[in-house]
């Protein structure tokens, strides 16, 4: 009889929340039919973030409840400061409203000097395409061989200027690993620095991206030109790692150095966010988180990107979520810290 009973109360149970979860999908499937939800890009049309919005665009509605109608619209500006303040502020808080932004944005209130009109914090993630890991490579015939060598012996590096990814990760190198760099800044670009290079202008860079380097500059791996000497990413990238290329963690002098560097560098783990507003119903931002998901890993979908020969790692929302927290949770000392590591004073 108790075993009756207990069975009885169970099945019950079950089926409350069967029915409520029926519910939600019900409802979350009900509001999105026959609507449409807007993804604004931080950035204009043909770049590299409006090519990942427009990825996502084409294969995202079928994944979503209700298949909504899904509309890509451009909002550059600020380093898509501008889509990030529009999301947060102005746009709809019901899920139609999807920002496509740049990682910096999400990083800039924490260490940036420029104030902003919106919380990273307080916003919602549906995750990030893809990952970018940056790196230092150098020419075979420079002073050093490798990264560990270049803490004693000078290795000059071109770069194009303060903001930019080859000044400030290797003037943080410089200021939390110690490393012996000088820094030529004023090139337009990689290709130029890629110029500079085979001139002998410069021994090399840092900062520039792995993915596609060995289709850019194959001539260098075949007359070994260069060397991969670090890897500037938290993570890093199985090929380099594979090849036996450190992670710039590895050099950090001391805890709170390595705090300031993961923070810097984290913004490679989120090479590509989409967040939505704070605020939209929990339901439809799981629906939305899943939808995301699944259309990353959708065969359609990656046959799209490897036509237009795009990366993809896609990041959940909620792991991206957690990321943004633990780093917004970090003490002010470290956050400072890595302020003033991308600051470059050049050795006298």
């Amino acid at each position: 009889m108790p075993f009756r009973w207990f069975h009885a109360v169970t099945v019950a149970a079950l089926a409350v929340v069967t029915t409520g979860t029926a519910q939600g999908q019900d409802s979350v499937e009900q509001f999105f039919r026959g609507r449409t939800i807007n993804i604004y890009v931080g950035s204009s049309a043909g770049g590299g973030y409006d090519t990942y919005g427009r990825l996502l665009a084409r294969h995202f509605s079928r994944h979503i409840p209700g298949q909504p109608t899904i509309v890509v619209q451009n909002m550059p500006g600020a380093g898509s400061n501008k889509a990030a303040s529009y999301l947060f502020n102005v746009a709809p808080k019901d899920g139609t409203a999807i920002g496509a932004i740049f990682p910096g944005a999400i990083l800039q209130p924490l260490f940036g000097d420029t104030t902003v009109q919106h919380d990273p914090g307080k916003s919602i993630y549906l995750g990030s395409a893809n990952a970018d890991v940056y790196h230092c490579f150098w020419r075979t015939d420079a002073a050093a061989r490798n990264f560990g060598e270049a803490l004693d012996k000078e290795v000059v590096l071109g770069a194009s200027n303060e903001g930019g990814t080859t000044r400030d990760l290797p003037a943080m190198m410089i200021n939390l690993a110690g490393a012996k760099f000088r820094i030529v800044t004023g090139y337009a670009g990689s290709k130029e620095i890629g110029l500079a290079v085979e001139r002998k202008e410069v021994d090399g860079a840092c900062g520039i991206g792995w993915t596609g380097f060995t289709t850019l500059y194959p001539h260098w791996f075949a007359k070994k030109l260069v060397a991969m000497t670090l890897q500037l990413s938290v993570k890093g990238h199985a090929e380099l790692t594979k090849m036996g290329v450190p992670l710039a963690a590895e050099f950090a002098r001391n805890k709170e150095d390595r705090q300031a560097m993961d923070l810097v560098l984290s913004q490679g783990m989120f090479g590509r966010p989409f967040v939505l507003p704070p605020g939209v119903p929990p339901e439809r931002v799981d629906a939305l988180r899943k939808a995301f998901t699944a259309a990353m890993t959708d065969p359609a979908l990656l046959s799209d990107a490897r036509k237009a020969n795009l990366d993809l790692e896609a990041l959940s929302g909620s792991d991206l979520q957690s990321l943004v927290a633990s780093l917004y949770a970090l003490p002010k000392s470290v956050v400072e810290r890595a302020k003033q590591s991308m600051i470059y004073k050049p050795a006298r």
